[in-house]
């Protein structure tokens, strides 16, 4: 339910997220510039009582939530919300650019990539520590020397970083060192890591499942912001289809569609949407026309010699140029970066 106040009195808000709380709701206060909402989410066959809220001092209505996603719809919230990551912010009109390789692979790699990126003018910094992968003969990942790697490389290039945890086991050794926590595809319905990181202190990045609705992400997102933790951004990284000439295809119309239904920012992923460096900018330019709030991008030094994924990392030449192409872009989208 949504209680919408007509009082912006600090004592009649705080009488009704009591009483919301007393009926065995969690209570959201979300402050607008028109009006001041109080959101009460939890188990819907009591949701009746809390109509009775409407005869309470300062209680405008209550309304129903008709989306099952109550925490990361518009319905609950209809401002745009921004996540800033340092230099780094999503949404609205800030757009962001993630770069950085597939996966760790020493110091060298990680810092030669992490200075190249950000003199092209990345914000963030992505690298793999530990990496999911289909063979359990492939490389796995640096592990923890990899979150320090990673970590040393942050600090010499002022980047924040983001890389992904695997297990709800890895969450406080990951939270420890990365300034935000990456959910892959693979684990987008992982419910037990989901709860995990909604208690984390980071913000959280949700790739799509390859197979998952957008529905579905929406609900993944829901898990993690029912724990706590309303700093998510979603991520679209392309689909599972019968196509076979690209890794995945990028659903680009997942973009528009996400943004009427939710506030949170929008990322779009070319470089595993798509699986070829060739067609990372085309579809990095139409994710920016489409609305998307930042792009994530595979960057290596040397693709011929990267661990995973090379055949879609751009060389550093092509990320150049590539972030001067956005530029032009960006203005006509009313974004900065």
């Amino acid at each position: 339910m949504i209680i919408v106040m007509s009082s912006r009195e600090p004592e009649d808000i705080k009488r009704v997220v009591a009483k919301v709380e007393e009926l065995g709701y969690q209570a959201h206060l979300i402050e607008g510039v028109e009006r001041t909402v109080i959101g009460a989410v939890g188990d819907d066959r009591g949701k009746m009582r809390l109509q009775s809220l409407e005869s309470m001092p300062g209680v405008e209505q209550v309304v129903p939530i008709l989306k099952p996603f109550k925490l990361a719809g518009r319905e609950l919230k209809q401002e745009d919300t921004v996540i800033e990551v340092g230099p780094a912010k999503f949404g609205k009109d800030k757009f962001a650019v993630v770069a950085g390789p597939c996966s760790v692979e020493s110091r060298e790699q990680i810092i030669e990539t992490a200075n190249l990126v950000k003199a092209s003018g990345a914000q963030m910094l992505r690298g793999g520590a530990y990496k999911p992968r289909t063979s359990p003969y492939s490389f796995q990942g640096l592990e923890e020397e990899g979150l320090h790697l990673l970590q040393e490389a942050s600090q010499i290039t002022g980047l924040p970083f983001v890389t992904e945890v695997m297990t709800p086991e890895q969450v406080p050794l990951v939270e420890e060192h990365a300034d935000m926590l990456q959910i892959g595809a693979r684990n987008m319905q992982n419910y037990g890591l989901l709860k995990a990181v909604g208690r984390a202190r980071r913000p959280v990045f949700l790739k799509r499942g390859m197979m998952s609705t957008i529905n579905e992400l929406l609900m993944s997102a829901e898990y993690i912001m029912s724990e706590g933790n309303p700093n998510v951004i979603l991520c679209e990284r392309g689909i599972r289809t019968f196509e076979t000439e690209t890794r995945n295809t990028l659903d680009l119309s997942a973009v528009p569609v996400l943004k009427k239904l939710t506030h949170l920012p929008v990322v779009v992923d070319p470089s595993h949407g798509t699986g070829h460096w060739d067609l990372v900018t085309p579809m990095s330019c139409a994710a920016v026309a489409c609305g998307a709030d930042g792009l994530m991008l595979e960057v290596h030094p040397r693709p011929e010699e990267a661990f995973s994924d090379g055949p879609q990392s751009l060389k550093p030449k092509r990320f150049e140029q590539l972030m001067e192409a956005l530029r032009p872009l960006l203005a006509v989208m009313g974004k900065t970066m």
